[in-house]
């Protein structure tokens, strides 16, 4: 499976992006997805996941009530809704897979592959 995240930019605190998440490959359905990101000199920190047909979701409680994670099988792509960044909210978010949920939704070791990054960037 690969992965191309899409979507970053530069916003205003309490603004909104939306993050997307393409996969390619024919077995999309079978994996479980998430958003993570990584602020300059911080450690890679789970943001959000969601199951195979979008029945399970998972928030980190700093984003839980303002983003939202979704997943369109079809369209073989995950979003991520943000509503009312915060400057704390920026990052590079990476999207990943997994086949299995190893080590729980949260754990970064659960999953197999990985996008590249997308830059959100919240001014004050």
């Amino acid at each position: 499976v690969q992965l191309q995240a899409s979507g970053g930019g530069l916003v205003q605190a309490g603004g909104s992006l939306r993050l997307s998440c393409a996969a390619s490959g024919r077995t999309f359905d079978n994996y479980a997805m998430g958003w993570f990101r990584q602020a300059p000199g911080k450690e890679r920190e789970f943001v959000a996941g969601i199951g195979w047909i979008g029945g399970n979701v998972y928030y980190a409680d700093s984003v839980k009530g303002r983003f939202t994670i979704s997943r369109n099988n079809a369209k073989k792509t995950i979003y991520l809704q943000m509503n009312r960044l915060k400057p704390e909210d920026t990052a590079d978010y990476y999207c990943a897979a997994a086949l299995r949920w190893s080590s729980g939704a949260i754990s970064s070791q659960s999953y197999d592959y990985w996008g590249q990054g997308t830059l959100v960037t919240v001014s004050s």
